[in-house]
């Protein structure tokens, strides 16, 4: 927490803050989230923390009062002191409640032809377990010739298969011929199974989070005919924070990323300041630099209550660093389904870095998905295809072996 917003709080609400603040350190976001909501509310902090009616919001876990929902204020007037952060929490509650309700529970993938096995990768960091799709084309008959390989990171209260069966992608690798890989954030690491994004220690190369999916993606090079030049990571709203902060710790690994309803790296470094990410964007000040220019695809509704349209910007800002582009704009619609705007960013030379498909009506869902998984938006684009064409037109100038 910063000293400008503890300065303007009364001590009790600064130190249940800052307890708030360590207890998301510590992992335990629901009970973070209910010391938060008590404080708005203007109660005295309590030792005994209630996670029972929990929510998700992206990365966050938010507890819901039943009895007594919270009404949104799209406009927020000035108030009493904390009104602001009581806005900010009454909004975000009031607008995922209604998605968390009519969420339904998914089916397992459907591998089509190919594997979809299970492991388990470890260090320092700790362990994680993951499924990968290995195709039937797997080069049976070329030699073991290398194949493309794609992570897939989910989002909160996902799991590998229902990411597997929202997004199809183990369908396009069979089709196209590449190994996915998805990274599974158990309940131990985050209450709602989210990546944390928002934290520090998860921010880093060599460290937390990072460290072990590249750990993951490194594994699969290894045992597995993977093209090193290759090797791409895609995700959704938490896991596309989480691919975003891959993109910029890991550049030697990673030759391109998709960030779909995601925020960018650094947009966040606690609980309060990932919930103003998540409700009006990222300041670009608060962003790092990345070492090198990595292709980026951003997909992002500009009606996400959940997270704010304006961090699709901001993921484009951090990734082309202020590289010199051409933009060109697209737009277009798909059968019985979204209108979408479709930015082209390319380079001198005309080859395409960086895109950006704003998808008009939208909400905080996985466009083209099948209603097989969860937070899902089937009336298109079809992101999954679309990341996999973009991914497949570049190739790692210098990839990692």
């Amino acid at each position: 927490m910063s000293p400008k917003m503890s300065s303007k709080m009364p001590p009790e609400m600064a130190s249940g803050m800052a307890e708030a603040t360590r207890l998301t350190r510590a992992g335990r976001l629901a009970e973070a989230t209910a010391l938060i909501q008590r404080l708005l509310r203007g109660e005295r902090p309590s030792p005994t923390q209630d996670a029972a009616s929990a929510t998700v919001i992206d990365g966050e876990a938010v507890t819901v009062d039943v009895s007594d929902p919270p009404r949104a204020t799209e406009n927020p007037k000035p108030g009493p002191q904390g009104s602001n952060l009581r806005d900010l929490f009454r909004n975000l509650v009031a607008r995922v409640a209604p998605a968390a309700r009519d969420q339904r529970t998914a089916r397992p993938a459907s591998p089509g032809a190919g594997r979809f096995v299970s492991a388990t990768f470890s260090n320092e960091a700790g362990a994680r377990d993951y499924k990968l799709y290995i195709p039937a084309n797997h080069g049976a008959d070329q030699g073991r010739r290398p194949l493309p390989l794609v992570v897939m990171l989910h989002g909160c209260t996902q799991s590998p298969d229902d990411f597997a069966a929202g997004t199809r992608m183990n369908d396009l690798a069979e089709e196209i011929g590449c190994f996915v890989a998805y990274p599974a954030q158990p309940p131990k690491a985050n209450a709602q199974k989210c990546w944390n994004w928002f934290s520090p220690e998860h921010q880093q190369p060599g460290q937390g989070e990072p460290s072990l999916i590249a750990g993951i993606t490194r594994r699969i090079m290894r045992e597995h005919p993977v093209d090193p030049a290759r090797v791409y990571i895609a995700g959704l709203s938490a896991g596309g924070a989480a691919a975003a902060i891959m993109a910029a710790t890991y550049p030697d690994l990673y030759t391109a990323v998709g960030v779909h309803s995601g925020l960018a790296c650094g947009a966040a470094r606690d609980l309060p300041s990932a919930f103003a990410a998540m409700r009006n964007g990222a300041s670009p000040t608060a962003l790092n630099t990345p070492t090198r220019v990595v292709p980026t695809i951003v997909f992002h509704g500009d009606k996400d209550k959940t997270v704010h349209p304006r961090n699709a910007d901001s993921v484009l800002s951090q990734s082309k660093a202020g590289a010199p582009l051409q933009t060109t704009e697209q737009r277009g619609q798909v059968p019985d389904g979204h209108a979408y705007t479709r930015a082209v960013h390319a380079d001198a030379s005309g080859r395409t870095l960086f895109e950006q498909w704003t998808i008009h009506g939208a909400g905080h869902a996985w466009a083209g998905g099948s209603p097989d998984g969860s937070y899902t938006d089937p009336r298109g684009p079809d992101a999954a295809r679309e990341m996999l064409r973009f991914f497949l037109e570049h190739r790692h100038p210098a990839p990692a072996r």
